[in-house]
């Protein structure tokens, strides 16, 4: 048997200083978001295949990791053709919904929980995309009102400006919609409800295709080009000119000329509160957009979502909205909800890419190389210094001293190591 040395593909090691980054990245969003009064909580990397088969994961549901059943239990399934009852979870979405319903009763109203964990997607590995990742969610369960959302960007908002600051950073978008407008835009085209799903997709490629190429998609796809010509004029019509708190455009201006002969009216004043409340809590480097063309790839999002991209990159860091209705059918209590998705390692592949540099090489890393010949007392000798230096904060190693030498000196130094001592027998530990 040939033993194989690199990982699975889609699926990474990481390696010290690797390891720092990504530790020093969870350390800010735990801090950051417990200062807005989160508390995290853990699901099982492993769901009920009737879970993540619901139609309540979108795309992702035909990317899941399926897992056999086992003895007795897989002999039965070859027979009836249903051979996995369970699979690695997708997203912590899914698990979180089921978690709630199980323990609602244990757990404060509403509940703002924070998770963190490994996913994994059978999907084609690609810059900032793998097959086991590790996602950080935010939600707030029992919250119906728009106090959720305004929490949840603003939150979301802080903790990117803490990580971004370290590598000069100070830039990034976050881009609002609603579900309820999408649809409200459609029907105001002509589109009926069992089209809009195919609709939204084909706007969701809006940012790769241009409003011409969703023009063409449209009809391609059989639709009226008099339905689809109505549609897509909606995207070029003039914004409102009223106050849009600095987020331009504005929500309430847009939907009056667009669809409020199919909106709720309350839809667009709630949108425009969100905004407006937001962008009275970030920096002045968080742009707020509200965005009609943003899609979101989920089918459980029922009204608000939002999306955050930085610019140089194709792929956006951070996502959510809202999905009041996914509770309910894990019980027969339903429970308003609405949550955050950080794209932890595209966050990372950013800072790596911008250069990172652990802030935590402020603290001592001192090393000691202790050459082999040295007596017991005067190794005893050195463990007891390194004890008093970490004692007092310091970040101390002690390694044997190598033939080359230079070599581990300058790996050291790589790793952050600022002060290298060699000791011989006759060195002084003072």
């Amino acid at each position: 048997m040939k033993f194989i040395a690199t990982p699975v593909k889609g699926m990474n090691d990481f390696l010290p200083q690797e390891m720092r980054l990504r530790q020093h990245v969870l350390r800010m969003i735990r801090d950051t978001y417990a200062r807005y009064g989160f508390d995290e909580i853990e699901t099982p990397c492993m769901e009920h295949i009737e879970n993540l088969t619901g139609k309540v994961g979108g795309e992702n549901e035909k990317l899941i990791f399926k897992v056999m059943k086992r003895g007795r239990e897989l002999e039965k399934g070859l027979a009836t053709g249903e051979i996995a009852d369970s699979g690695m979870r997708y997203d912590l979405t899914v698990p979180l919904a089921r978690f709630y319903a199980k323990n609602r009763n244990e757990l404060p109203t509403p509940l703002k929980a924070l998770q963190i964990g490994n996913v994994w997607r059978a999907d084609n590995p690609q810059k900032g995309r793998f097959r086991q990742f590790t996602q950080c969610d935010i939600d707030i369960i029992g919250d119906g009102s728009i106090m959720a959302e305004i929490e949840l960007i603003a939150a979301t908002s802080g903790m990117l400006t803490r990580i971004f600051s370290e590598v000069g950073v100070s830039e990034f978008t976050v881009h609002i919609n609603d579900r309820r407008i999408l649809k409200a835009m459609a029907a105001s085209a002509g589109f009926t409800p069992d089209q809009y799903d195919d609709v939204f997709i084909t706007l969701d490629k809006m940012d790769k295709i241009g409003l011409d190429g969703v023009k063409k998609m449209l009809v391609e796809h059989g639709y009226a080009a008099e339905t689809v010509e109505k549609y897509t004029g909606m995207f070029e019509a003039p914004y409102s000119g009223e106050e849009d708190h600095g987020c331009a455009p504005s929500c309430s201006g847009f939907c009056a000329k667009t669809c409020a002969d199919t909106l709720d009216p309350s839809v667009a004043a709630g949108m425009d509160t969100i905004l407006g409340s937001v962008q009275k809590m970030i920096a002045p480097g968080v742009h707020l957009k509200f965005d009609p063309t943003l899609v979101r790839g989920m089918s459980y999002y029922t009204g608000t979502i939002f999306e955050i991209s930085i610019d140089g990159y194709n792929f956006s860091i951070a996502g959510g909205g809202r999905y009041d209705e996914m509770i309910g059918r894990f019980s027969n209590q339903p429970a308003p909800a609405c949550g955050f998705s950080i794209g932890f390692e595209r966050i990372v592949t950013i800072l790596r890419d911008l250069n990172w540099q652990d802030p935590g090489v402020a603290v001592n890393h001192m090393a000691f190389l202790v050459d082999e010949k040295i007596p017991a007392e005067k190794l005893t000798a050195v463990f007891e210094k390194a004890t008093a230096l970490r004692d007092a904060g310091n970040v101390v190693t002690v390694q044997p001293l190598k033939k080359n030498a230079k070599f581990q000196v300058e790996t050291l130094e790589k790793n952050g190591y600022t002060q290298i001592r060699k000791i011989y027998a006759d060195t002084e530990l003072s």
